[in-house]
C-alpha cells in the first residue's frame, strides 16, 4: 500500500545568502517528476518575487499563506495577527491569482498550539498545517544526501498522510528533493498536495 505524503515548502526570504535560480530549480524538479506540492508563501517574498511567485501558482501547486512579516505569531496582539495575516492574503492573492486560505502556516510553528493564535486564524478563514518531518535544510552543514534520508526516512517512520517540511531556499533543497523523488517510488511513497491529505495536522508534530 502506498504511502501518502505531502511535500511543503515554506517560500520566504532567506535569512542568509542563496545561491541564485533555487527555487526555479526545484520547481523544475517538480515539474519534471510531476509532483504537485504544497507552498506557504510569504507576503512580502510573494510582492518582492512576483514572477516566480506566479509560477508557483501555475504550476498547479497548492498555495497557502506564511504571513507577510514572518513574524512569530504569538508574539503579535490580537490586531497584530488580523492585520499580518490579512496583508499577506492580499499580496497572495494579488500577485499570484491563487487564494491561499485555509491553508496557513506559522512562521516558525509558533503560536500553532495556543487557542488565540487559532481563533484568529480560523476568523480569516484559515487553519494552521504542520509537520511530522522536519528536513531541518536551513541548518548550516545539510547536504543533499543527508536531506534525503531525513526525508525518506521520516516519512516511512510518519506513515501514511505526512507532511514534509522544507524551504524554498537552502542550496541544498533541490537537489536533495531530485534524489528524493527519485527514490520515493521504490519506497512505496507517492506525493500529492495538502490538500490531498485526510487529516493534515494542525500542531507541529514530530515524527
Amino acid at each position: 500500500m502506498a504511502i501518502r505524503a505531502a511535500l511543503t515548502f515554506d517560500a520566504e526570504h532567506p535569512d542568509r545568502p542563496r545561491e541564485a535560480g533555487t527555487t526555479e530549480r526545484l520547481l523544475a524538479f517538480l515539474a519534471a517528476a510531476g509532483v504537485r506540492a504544497t507552498f506557504f508563501l510569504q507576503g512580502r517574498w510573494a510582492e518582492a518575487e512576483p514572477a516566480l511567485a506566479r509560477s508557483i501558482a501555475e504550476a498547479g501547486h497548492v498555495v497557502g499563506s506564511h504571513g507577510h512579516h514572518h513574524a512569530r505569531m504569538s508574539q503579535l496582539t490580537d490586531a497584530g495577527i488580523a492585520d499580518d495575516v490579512a496583508r499577506a492574503t492580499t499580496s497572495i492573492v494579488t500577485v499570484t491569482g491563487a487564494d491561499p486560505r485555509p491553508w496557513f502556516r506559522c512562521p516558525f510553528g509558533d503560536g500553532a498550539s495556543e487557542a488565540r493564535v487559532l481563533g484568529a486564524l480560523a476568523a480569516a478563514g484559515y487553519r494552521h498545517v504542520g509537520w511530522h518531518v522536519d528536513g531541518e535544510d536551513w541548518a548550516a552543514g545539510a547536504t543533499e544526501a543527508s536531506l534525503e534520508q531525513t526525508v525518506v526516512d521520516g516519512i516511512e517512520r510518519a506513515g501514511d498522510g505526512s507532511v514534509v517540511l522544507l524551504h524554498a531556499w537552502p542550496t541544498p533543497t533541490p537537489g536533495a528533493v531530485e534524489r528524493v523523488l527519485a527514490a520515493a517510488s521504490g519506497r512505496g511513497i507517492v506525493f500529492v498536495g495538502i490538500d490531498e491529505l485526510p487529516t493534515p495536522p494542525i500542531e507541529t508534530l514530530p515524527w
